[in-house]
């Protein structure tokens, strides 16, 4: 079933979250909320993204808003903390708001900060974790496969579970991928699944040893479920710094999958300093419950967009529509 731009519309409500620390380049996290026959719904495509890229994601949007969730296999998801590219004496905080979780996700390879600033952040994120927590680093990309090799010799000090998306191409992930295989630390690809145009490229290239799969990006649960069954590899469900909203469609997918074997990314609702709903899916025990959520009209409000932002949303729902329409 899908929806009317009017019905799209009639809805639409858009909010700016700020953020703890910066994240991606933002301080602030726009979305727009739309409310379906089967629950509230969320669309936010990073603004730096086009028209022709936000299509998947408004597909994902109507997906889940207008049809029924599959089948779940659980009720609860295993998380990991998300830390972001902070300064080691700002990790404690930033762990603290990820009660019970024994995994930490942590950026690295940014662009303002250096191997050695990396590898004081992720020592400090071993020494609070202690020797049984579990590490993966999540680099977006933007090393090249010479720095890349060189940073996961340093950092796999610190006895990493996985290495995401350490280059940006599926040839450059094969590549480090043979490099580094001595040393055992698997290979994580993201934005080789959801940016390449082809989904299953890199499991076809033998580039990666875990897919990092997001519901939004990938044109919602059951295009992501058909990724999952067609390439074979173990996935870790996440998401895209989403509301709560956003992070119940990335629960509800991460319910479905048969085999679920590492902690979700699916805890970046902490990240946020408000959200749009008085019980957000953050972690509880290092896990988060698979539920719908409702946004709370008082929130709504609190968070609203500025008259632009608003206008620059909408406009771009009805862009994205259009595409996906033709």
């Amino acid at each position: 079933m899908k929806p009317s731009l009017h019905e799209l519309l009639e809805s639409a409500r858009v909010v700016s979250l700020p953020v703890v620390a910066r994240f991606r380049g933002i301080d602030v996290r726009e979305a727009i909320l739309v409310e379906g026959p089967q629950g509230w719904t969320e669309f936010s495509p990073f603004v730096e993204y086009d028209d022709a890229e936000s299509v998947d994601w408004l597909r994902a949007t109507i997906d889940f808003g207008w049809n029924e969730a599959p089948h779940a296999l659980r009720t609860s998801i295993p998380v990991n903390a998300t830390i972001p590219a902070v300064g080691p004496d700002e990790v404690a905080a930033v762990l603290a708001r990820f009660p019970g979780c024994r995994t930490a996700k942590i950026k690295v390879g940014g662009l303002d900060q250096t191997l050695e600033d990396d590898i004081a952040r992720v020592k400090m994120v071993r020494t609070l974790l202690g020797p049984e927590g579990r590490i993966r680093i999540d680099a977006n990309g933007l090393w090249t496969v010479d720095e890349a090799e060189k940073a996961i010799h340093a950092l796999n000090a610190f006895d990493l579970e996985y290495v995401e998306q350490p280059c940006a191409s599926v040839a450059e992930l094969a590549e480090i991928r043979d490099r580094t295989a001595y040393l055992g630390v698997p290979i994580a690809a993201d934005e080789s699944v959801r940016k390449t145009g082809d989904p299953l490229a890199v499991a076809r290239a033998g580039a990666a040893d875990i897919l990092v799969i997001k519901a939004q990006p990938l044109g919602g649960i059951r295009a992501a479920l058909s990724i999952i069954g067609q390439t074979g590899l173990p996935v870790v469900v996440s998401s895209a710094l989403d509301t709560s909203i956003g992070i119940s469609m990335g629960a509800h997918l991460a319910s479905a999958v048969p085999g679920l074997y590492f902690d979700c990314g699916l805890g970046t609702a902490s990240l946020l300093l408000g959200d749009v709903t008085t019980e957000p899916l953050v972690p509880v025990n290092g896990a988060i419950e698979v539920r719908r959520i409702t946004p709370d009209p008082a929130l709504l409000e609190t968070y609203a967009a500025t008259p632009e932002r608003r206008d620059w949303w909408l406009a771009r729902l009805e862009r994205t529509y259009a595409l996906l329409e033709a």
